[in-house]
């Protein structure tokens, strides 16, 4: 039996592509093994998004080929799909988008011809040519809890500052049915919640005719599913069909992550997204018109090349009005082959450090000012572990709204929806 070890570099998706692949190689009888000395094989699924994944995807490859001189190593996904120029020689074997699926074959053929030859084998499609969704799928999660679903691959948007559509290419939609029986397999296997994830995920069924909430409402009916969550969403998709017929579906959670990435309209042209504040300010409005008290999160780009101080105030000062539950914050850092990397003012790390840091107080207190209205309310958890705090043990799991909520018990709750009343502030344990 040989022993495969995995690492896994950047978002869900990537995740969830990395855990498809170890349930191929665990049918196939391979063992699982920790990313450590003494595999036969070590897998690195790569990430691309800016120079610093880059380099740790890396050295992420070169740190398996020190573990063990002698086993393959594989290098998968966004990095070598769009930088094969500057595949190191630690690697043998390199899978670039679209054909990870097809890793068990590739893995049989190499070893058959290893002996005859020590030349690299190269599985890199021309992704940007790719019409078809790559199928992958996983029958079960680790923690039986919470199962993260991919259904769309590709992005049509080409944001100046993101190399993703070249390294995924155009979008390209799973089909229903397929979605469907996957997410059955899950709540068979005791999963009672389904994250939907894709590269851009608003964007899918543009290539097939379907459409987001049309699949929401056929999952809705899976007998078993307690929960559907949303990953990260396009402010375009909200519209007032959209969230009307959303909220008629009791098991979707309230938590909506909409991509802002700036507050300020001069650095949103710049940065070549289709939005502008007062859209997205309306977005905002819509979702809590229809829900009450949802979670709104997003992300933030500071320090992209040409925000002047002024834009930055401005872009503070609309994250402030937008009461975000959370705000993920990013400095930004330049990825070659972008446009964006080549654009004049670009900004000094000290500066981009010193706004970061002004948007994470931010962030602070928004999210603390969030969590204080949940005390005295009773909120349906889905506990997910166990963990102590100052010695007590405490079940802990995540509200629909996403926050981390505990209740201090010996009792073992894993992976079931219980009320739980919040009387002390130490019960709300962040994330």
């Amino acid at each position: 039996m040989k022993k495969a070890a995995l690492h896994n570099l950047g978002c869900k998706v990537n995740a969830y592509e990395t855990e498809a692949i170890q349930q191929m190689l665990e049918k196939e009888g391979y063992e699982i093994v920790p990313f450590r000395e003494g595999a036969d094989i070590y897998i690195i699924n790569t990430c691309t998004v800016t120079n610093v994944a880059d380099r740790k995807s890396r050295q992420m490859l070169h740190r398996a080929r020190k573990m063990n001189p002698e086993a393959i190593v594989v290098a998968c996904g966004c990095y070598v799909q769009t930088e094969q120029k500057e595949i190191d020689d630690c690697i043998d074997i390199v899978v670039g988008n679209n054909r990870k699926k097809d890793i068990l074959s590739i893995l049989k053929e190499y070893e058959q011809s290893r002996e005859e030859s020590t030349l690299l084998y190269q599985a890199v499609p021309e992704v940007e040519k790719e019409e078809d969704y790559e199928e992958l799928s996983i029958r079960h999660t680790t923690t039986h809890t919470r199962a993260y679903m991919k259904i769309q691959d590709g992005c049509n948007q080409f944001c100046s500052y993101c190399i993703i559509p070249f390294a995924r290419g155009r979008v390209r939609s799973r089909k229903r049915a397929q979605i469907e029986e996957e997410a059955r397999q899950l709540v068979q296997s005791g999963c009672k919640e389904i994250v939907l994830t894709g590269i851009h995920l608003s964007s899918y069924g543009l290539d097939t005719g379907d459409t987001l909430i049309d699949l929401m409402e056929s999952l809705h009916q899976i007998e078993g599913l307690l929960r559907i969550r949303l990953g990260s969403l396009e402010p375009r998709i909200i519209t007032e069909e959209f969230v009307s017929r959303l909220v008629k579906l009791e098991k979707v959670c309230p938590h909506f992550h909409l991509s802002l990435q700036s507050g300020c309209d001069a650095t949103l042209k710049r940065m070549n997204r289709r939005y502008d504040t007062g859209e997205y300010r309306e977005k905002c409005q819509l979702l809590r018109r229809f829900f009450a008290e949802p979670a709104l999160t997003t992300d933030i780009i500071v320090g992209f090349p040409g925000e002047t101080e002024e834009e930055f105030a401005e872009s503070k000062r609309f994250v402030d009005e937008m009461d975000f539950y959370e705000t993920h914050v990013f400095k930004y850092s330049k990825r070659e082959g972008t446009r964006a990397a080549s654009m004049a003012h670009q900004v000094p790390d000290g500066t981009k450090a010193d706004r970061s840091s002004e948007l994470l107080e931010l962030n602070r207190k928004k999210k603390q000012n969030y969590e204080s209205r949940l005390l005295g309310t009773t909120q349906e958890v889905l506990i997910e572990e166990e963990v102590f705090v100052n010695e007590a043990p405490y079940q802990v799991g995540h509200t629909r709204e996403y926050v981390k909520v505990g209740v201090q018990t010996r009792e073992d709750l894993t992976n079931r929806l219980i009320p739980i009343e919040i009387k002390d502030p130490a019960q709300i344990m962040g994330n």
